[in-house]
């Protein structure tokens, strides 16, 4: 009989765990674990990245569009070090992941061996809820078991550190002795209810209110329906956190889009005008787009008591799963008769819409980018799954982009790091390979990283029922929202020698490596490019030339210092007569409907 190894019994203890995907890239500091799924005829499959920053961010996507753990595998040294970034973006964005890195033979540790890294100090904060190393075969299955319970438990990235010669030892379980600790599979994690007292006070709070707000995070997801019967009770608008997107579709009416700097004019307006507040399942960090600290009564729920009763003055700070709190609030709400504020939410969302639309038909050089986001508006598929990296697409994808029931999207949150898009979408595809993926890119991250994950989808797009897996490119040759961000916060110009692109035909390496590719240099060509991608037998590149003088203006920003504000940054910078005119059209589109009261 055939020896188990303890990576032979690894790979096992993930597939009796449900795992079906690991994210990786291999190394010596794994090979045990290589020549295990060898044996193990590729179960679960390990999926191989061009490096093993995506193999983490890979797992990062598929756990939060599918909700499971996302697993990612990387070798000792260069490897684990490489995977740090994208187990930053799980920690901060509360996600789920374990990482299963690989370490030098244990006779070599403290000689300054090859690829010897101190993982425990390196993983110390990104994995700080659960990081081990296992040194011995009796360790594992605790080990591993706990790493992915503490994973779902506190939505987070753990770590298991397996020495290389400890991978190739036979398995041999924890017996029945002194200090062995046996383990078991499986967690049913508790819908936590908010306490019955606290429930009853936040009603108080939010039925003595005139104007209510809501602002919906992530963590509300699975309470959309809760929230629509809310929000209905009390009369409110909703306004999403970027990383809550998708907790409601933006054609209620009532719903004023995203909040923040990449947020929309009727959400600021619906913090400016309440007097109540109700966020549910949000961290959202941003004070000053949040209601004055002495304007409005406060109700936070979050599940994390770590979290609670951030950001805000909140007069009561529910613990408690979303859906659940939701429904024992539900009971002890009136329904407000007067519904005056509820419709000046809903007139201040129609002017937006018509204020987006027109914005998006402004004139540009060659191609305005929010009309490529407004006109898939009009063709995202129901369920369609879309992801936005870092960088001025964010802008876009939080102001212009609508979606409809069904519709997921994400992107990185509070790290906002640059470069997880594509390999989102990768995740997202081995998550969901039925459905439609859609990933919108600037070209800075697309050289940094994203080109070469399109040779992870050439290698793997076969193997998905639906093949579609469409990578917008937004190229522009600029390191865009970096040079706005310089003109905006430092009054600097652009900065040409930190800020300029090297050309790249992302076509034409696209067409290359066998993927469907479509260039669309003029505004006619977008609507047939979507629509040609969307039904393409294979993934699809749109290297779409984009004029980097449309600016992404805040919706706080008044028409007065949208212009001082161009005057002074354009002293100097080499798009200053472009910025100009494009900001102040764009501008006007916002602040015309507003006046006229259309």
């Amino acid at each position: 009989m055939a020896t188990t190894t303890v990576a032979d019994h690894l790979l096992a203890r993930l597939r009796e765990w449900g795992v079906e995907k690991v994210f990786g890239y291999p190394g010596d500091g794994i090979n045990g674990l290589m020549a295990a799924w060898g044996r193990a005829g590729n179960e679960p499959q390990f999926v191989q990245s061009r490096h093993e920053e995506m193999s983490a961010f890979q797992a990062v996507g598929y756990a939060k569009f599918t909700g499971r753990v996302g697993v990612c595998a990387a070798t000792s040294g260069p490897g684990a070090v490489h995977l740090l970034n994208g187990l930053y973006d799980a920690k901060l964005d509360h996600v789920p992941v374990v990482a299963i890195v690989g370490q030098t033979n244990r006779s070599a540790m403290g000689g300054s061996y090859q690829q010897e890294v101190d993982l425990l100090s390196l993983y110390k904060d990104v994995a700080g809820d659960y990081v081990q190393v296992v040194t011995v075969p009796e360790q594992l299955p605790n080990v591993l078991d706990r790493a992915i319970r503490v994973a779902m438990a506190e939505r987070t990235p753990t770590a298991l550190i397996v020495h290389a010669d400890v991978q190739e030892l036979e398995y041999s379980p924890p017996a029945h002795a002194f200090k062995m600790v046996p383990s078991s599979l499986g967690v049913s994690l508790p819908s936590i209810a908010a306490d019955a007292e606290a429930v009853a006070r936040a009603a108080e709070v939010l039925n003595a209110g005139r104007k209510v707000a809501i602002l919906a995070g992530a963590g509300a997801r699975s309470a959309a329906t809760e929230l629509r019967q809310v929000a209905d009770l009390l009369g409110a608008g909703v306004a999403k956190a970027l990383l809550g997107k998708d907790v409601l579709p933006d054609d209620l009416p009532y719903v004023t889009g995203s909040i923040g700097l990449l947020g929309t004019r009727p959400s600021y307006e619906l913090m400016n005008g309440c007097d109540t507040l109700l966020t549910v399942g949000s961290s959202f960090p941003y004070t000053q787009f949040m209601p004055e600290l002495d304007q409005a009564r406060g109700v936070q729920i979050d599940i994390d008591p770590k979290l609670i009763g951030m950001r805000y003055p909140y007069e009561v700070n529910l613990v408690g799963d979303a859906a659940s709190t939701l429904r024992a609030l539900i009971p002890l709400l009136e329904r407000k008769d007067d519904r005056g504020w509820r419709e000046t939410v809903e007139g201040n969302v129609r002017r937006w819409r018509k204020t987006v639309a027109e914005e998006a038909m402004v004139d540009a050089d060659p191609i305005n980018p929010m009309r490529l986001f407004h006109e898939l508006s009009e063709r995202l598929p129901d369920d369609a799954i879309v992801v936005a990296d870092s960088g001025s697409a964010a802008n876009w994808y939080a102001r212009n982009l609508s979606f409809r029931d069904g519709v997921r999207g994400s992107l990185s949150g509070t790290l906002a790091t640059m470069g997880p898009g594509v390999p989102y979408g990768i995740g997202a595809k081995f998550g969901h390979p039925g459905r439609p993926v859609i990933v919108f890119e600037g070209d800075g991250a697309m050289q940094m990283n994203g080109m070469a994950e399109l040779l992870t989808i050439r290698h793997y797009w076969e193997q998905w029922e639906d093949p579609r897996l469409v990578v917008a490119i937004l190229h522009n040759n600029d390191l865009n929202q970096v040079t706005w961000e310089m003109r905006a916060m430092q009054g600097a110009p652009k900065f040409t020698e930190s800020q300029t692109l090297p050309e790249c035909d992302y076509a034409a390496f696209a067409a290359g490596n066998g993927l469907n590719a479509i260039k669309v240099e003029e505004p006619g060509q977008i609507a047939p490019a979507w629509e040609a991608a969307l039904a393409a037998d294979r993934p699809t590149v749109l290297d779409v030339l984009v004029d980097p003088d449309i600016p992404p203006i805040p919706p706080h920003a008044t028409f007065e210092q949208a212009k001082d504000t161009a005057k002074a940054m354009a002293k100097g910078d080499e798009d200053r007569r472009g910025v100009v005119q494009k900001g102040l059209k764009v501008k006007m589109r916002e602040l015309l409907p507003h006046r006229s009261g259309r």
